[in-house]
C-alpha cells in the first residue's frame, strides 16, 4: 500500500479529502489523530494504536486472557502517519511514515467506516427518537433516502446512547451539517460513476504564478513535490505560461499503483458503461473546444484554425471509441468436434502508458487513452513537457465524464520518467510518438522488458508531381501540406519531386508561398504561426544553411522574418530550397519546420526510386490525371500511406494509421482494428458440453475431429 502523493492544497478540507480518497483506493482508511484547526492536522491509519489493558479478574486463566486479547485484534499499531501544515496561506502535505504493518482491505464496504451515519442522518435519528420511533423503524426510514446504507440497528442504538450521554449534541451537529453544506456547495454534484467530490475552488497548483501543471494520481490533480520544473513558453511572445514539474519516482509509483488497483474493477465494468463515459467525454470536449484550442495556440504556437483541427481530429478518436462494443467482439466456431465449441474473446492487458510529442497536444493523447480505457485498460499518460496543458484539460474532462479514480493518470518529465515507464513491470504496453532517436531508444528498452510497444517516429513525406497534374489544385495542396502548422507535424509534406523538370512549377510555388501570412496564432489573419521554441528555430535554420552550403538553391528564405509586435517570437517563414540532391543533409534529416525541398526526376520510375531509398517512410503522394501512373505509384511505392491527388493521406480512426521501415517500430499500428488489437489480448476457449461415455481408461491419443 502506497502513501498518498505529497502536495499543496488550498485548505485543510481539500488536504484531508485527498489523503482519504487516496487511502481508500489503496485499501486502508485514515483518521484524524491530532488537529489544530488553523495550523496542523495529523492523519493516521485507523489501525494505528493498541488496545488498552483491561482490568483482569484474579481467577481468569492465561488462555482466557489470550482469547480476550485476540477478540480485539483490529488495532495493529500501524505506523502510517501523514502531516498537513499551513504555511503562507496554503496547506502542505508531507508523509512522516508511509508504511503499514497489515494487509489492505479487500472490500471497503466491509469496513466499519462504511456503516457510519452522516451528520444529517444523526439529526434525523434524534428527531425520530423523540417522535417515539424504534431503532428498526428509524433504520427503515433512513434506507428510504439512502438504499445503500449499511448500518444496523446496533449502530442506531450506539448513536442514541451517545446523544443521551451528551457526547453528541444536536446543535453542534446542525452547525457541523451547515458547515458541510457550505463546503459541498462549492463542489459539483456526484456523477453516476464517481464516488467523490472535486473541488471547484481553485486548487493550489492553479494559484501559483505562473501556474504549475499538476499530476493526476488516483483520481486527484495534485501538485508535485519535485523542486525541478520546466518552463512552458508561448512561442510567439516567449512569456512563461506555466511550469511543468519533473514527477518524482515516488509519485510515479503511486500513479502506477493506483492504475493497477483500479484495473480489476474497471475491466469488469460493462462495455456499455465504458462507452457511455466516452459519449459524455466527447460532449464535454465539444463544450470546451474553444478553451482547448486557445491553450494549444498559446503553448504550441499553431494558428487557432489549426488548433481547432487538432482537437476535432482527436474528437474523432473519442467518437470511434464510443462504438467499441462491436469492434471488440471475438469469433465463435460451433461443433469443431463432436459436442465441442471453440470461441475467442478479447480481454484488456492491464496498465498501459502513452508518451506524447509536442506537435499535436490534443490529438495524440486522444489517439491513445480513449481507445485504451474503453477496451478496459487503465492508462498512464506522459504529455510533452513543451505543451502539456491540453492533455491535462482533457484529463479533467475525462474525470468529469465519469472515468473512475485511477483509470487515467498523468505524470510529467523527460528522460527519467520515460525510463521509469519503460522499466516498470506493471506496465504492459506503451504507445509512443516522437522523434526517431527517442523512439528507437524507447522501443529497445521497453521491448527488452517484454512489453508491447507501438512507436511512430521520424518522417520524411514526399510528393511526386507529374507533368499532367492540375497546376492550381496541386500548388494549393503543396503549400497547405508543406507549410501548415509551420511544418510541425509528422505528416507534413517536406519534399516534392517534379517529374520532367521544375519549370514552370518553381516560380508559381514561390508566388503561392509568399501569400502566406505569418503571425501569432491568435491573430485572425494568421496562416502560419511560430515554431515551438527558439532552439527548434535554430535547428531548422542550421539545416537550411547546410543545404545552401552543399549546393541547394534558396529560392525563398524565411529565416529572418520579423513579425510586428511579436519580435521575440520563434518565427520561421515559408522556405523553399530547389536543386536538392539525395546526399544532402537537409534531405536526409527531418526539418520539422516550414521548409519545402524541391527535386527533379526524369521519369516516374526515378521518382519512385528516390522515395524508396529514403530511410523514413510515413507517407507519399502523387499528383496526376493519369490512372496508369497513379496505379503504378500505388503498387511500387514502399510507404505506409499513399495519397493520390491528396497531399496528406491521414486516415480516419476506423482505419489504421500505418507506417513502415524505421518510421514505425512494433507489430500493431495506431487506430482501427490494429489499435484495438494492440490494447487487447485474445483468449481462446474450447468447451465441451455432452454426456461423456463410461470411462474405459485414459486415451493418450492427440484429440482430433
Amino acid at each position: 500500500m502506497l502513501p498518498p502523493p505529497p502536495g499543496t492544497f488550498v485548505d485543510r478540507e481539500e488536504l484531508i479529502q485527498h489523503v482519504g480518497d487516496f487511502a481508500i483506493s489503496q485499501g486502508y482508511v485514515v483518521t484524524i489523530k491530532q488537529s489544530k484547526r488553523d495550523r496542523v492536522v495529523v492523519l493516521g491509519c485507523d489501525r494505528g494504536g493498541v488496545y488498552r489493558n483491561r482490568r483482569k479478574p484474579a481467577d481468569e486463566s492465561s488462555a482466557e486472557r489470550t482469547r480476550r486479547r485476540k477478540t480485539g485484534s483490529r488495532l495493529t499499531n500501524c505506523p502510517f502517519e501523514a502531516v498537513g501544515k499551513k504555511d503562507d496561506g496554503l496547506w502542505i502535505l508531507t508523509i512522516k511514515n508511509g508504511t503499514h504493518n497489515h494487509e489492505p482491505i479487500k472490500d471497503i464496504s466491509e469496513h466499519p467506516s462504511a456503516r457510519r451515519f452522516t451528520e444529517r442522518e444523526i439529526v434525523l435519528i434524534k428527531e425520530m427518537t423523540e417522535a417515539g420511533l424504534k431503532p428498526r423503524q428509524i433504520l427503515k426510514r433512513l434506507r428510504q433516502n439512502n438504499p445503500d446504507l449499511l448500518s444496523t440497528p446496533k449502530h442506531v442504538y450506539n448513536v442514541k446512547a451517545k446523544l443521551r450521554q451528551g457526547n453528541m449534541t444536536v446543535e453542534n451537529l446542525r452547525n457541523s451539517l451547515q458547515i458541510m453544506r457550505n463546503f459541498k456547495s462549492l463542489r459539483p454534484q456526484k456523477s453516476a460513476v464517481r464516488n467523490n467530490y472535486q473541488a471547484v475552488t481553485e486548487p493550489s497548483w492553479r494559484q501559483r504564478n505562473p501556474p504549475r501543471v499538476p499530476n493526476l494520481i488516483g483520481g486527484r490533480f495534485v501538485d508535485s513535490q519535485s523542486f525541478v520544473s520546466i518552463d512552458v513558453l508561448n512561442p510567439a511572445t516567449q512569456q512563461v505560461i506555466s511550469q511543468v514539474p519533473l514527477t518524482t519516482n515516488e509519485e510515479f509509483k503511486a500513479a502506477v499503483f493506483a492504475a493497477k488497483r483500479a484495473f480489476p474493477l474497471w475491466r469488469n465494468t460493462p462495455i456499455a458503461t465504458r462507452q457511455r463515459i466516452m459519449f459524455k467525454f466527447q460532449e464535454l470536449i465539444r463544450r470546451d473546444i474553444d478553451k482547448l484550442a486557445m491553450n494549444i495556440t498559446a503553448e504550441h504556437g499553431k494558428t487557432l484554425k489549426d488548433a481547432y483541427g487538432d482537437v476535432l481530429r482527436g474528437l474523432e478518436e473519442v467518437e470511434h471509441a464510443c462504438g467499441l462494443a462491436t469492434l471488440q467482439m471475438g469469433e465463435f466456431v460451433s461443433n469443431v468436434s463432436n459436442g465441442i465449441d471453440t470461441y475467442s474473446i478479447r480481454e484488456p492487458l492491464g496498465v498501459c502508458a502513452g508518451i506524447c510529442p509536442f506537435d499535436f497536444p490534443a490529438m495524440i493523447p486522444l489517439w491513445m487513452f480513449p481507445l485504451a480505457v474503453t477496451c478496459g485498460n487503465t492508462f498512464i499518460l506522459k504529455p510533452s513537457e513543451k505543451d502539456p496543458g491540453a492533455a491535462v484539460m482533457l484529463a479533467e474532462l475525462a474525470v468529469e465524464a465519469g472515468l473512475p479514480n485511477g483509470v487515467l493518470s498523468i505524470v510529467h518529465g523527460s528522460n527519467e520518467i520515460v525510463n521509469a515507464i519503460c522499466d516498470d513491470d506493471d506496465i504492459k504496453a506503451i504507445s509512443f510518438v516522437g522523434p526517431n532517436v527517442a523512439g528507437t531508444y524507447v522501443y529497445a528498452r521497453a521491448s527488452a522488458k517484454g512489453k508491447r510497444i507501438q512507436s511512430n517516429v521520424g518522417a520524411k513525406n514526399h510528393a511526386v508531381v507529374m507533368p499532367d497534374a492540375s497546376m492550381d489544385a496541386t500548388l494549393n495542396a503543396l503549400v497547405a501540406a508543406g507549410f501548415g502548422a509551420a511544418g510541425q507535424k509528422c505528416m507534413a509534406l517536406s519534399t516534392v519531386v517534379f517529374v520532367g523538370g521544375l519549370n514552370p512549377w518553381e516560380d508559381k510555388l514561390v508566388e503561392h508561398a509568399k501569400e502566406i501570412k505569418v503571425n501569432a496564432g491568435t491573430e485572425p489573419d494568421a496562416d502560419l504561426g511560430p515554431v515551438i521554441s527558439k532552439q527548434v528555430k535554430e535547428q531548422i535554420c542550421k539545416l537550411i544553411q547546410t543545404g545552401v552550403d552543399t549546393g541547394a538553391k534558396l529560392v525563398l528564405d524565411g529565416r529572418n522574418i520579423v513579425v510586428p509586435e511579436y519580435e521575440h517570437g520563434s518565427f520561421v517563414g515559408p522556405t523553399i530550397l530547389s536543386n536538392v540532391a539525395t546526399n544532402m543533409e537537409c534531405y536526409k534529416e527531418e526539418a520539422f519546420g516550414p521548409v519545402l525541398l524541391c527535386m527533379q526526376a526524369d521519369s516516374i520510375e526515378e521518382a519512385i526510386n528516390i522515395i524508396n531509398r529514403h530511410k523514413y517512410s510515413n507517407g507519399a503522394s502523387i499528383f496526376t490525371t493519369s490512372g496508369v501512373a497513379a496505379r503504378k505509384f500505388q503498387t511500387e511505392i514502399e510507404v505506409g500511406q499513399v495519397g493520390i491527388n491528396v497531399p496528406i493521406s491521414v486516415p480516419l480512426p476506423f482505419s489504421s494509421f500505418t507506417s513502415c521501415k524505421p518510421s514505425f517500430a512494433g507489430d500493431l499500428n495506431f487506430d482501427g482494428k490494429a489499435g484495438i488489437q494492440f490494447y487487447t489480448q485474445v483468449k481462446m476457449v474450447t468447451q465441451q458440453w455432452k454426456d461423456l461415455p463410461g470411462s474405459s481408461g485414459a486415451s493418450l491419443l492427440m484429440p482430433s475431429s
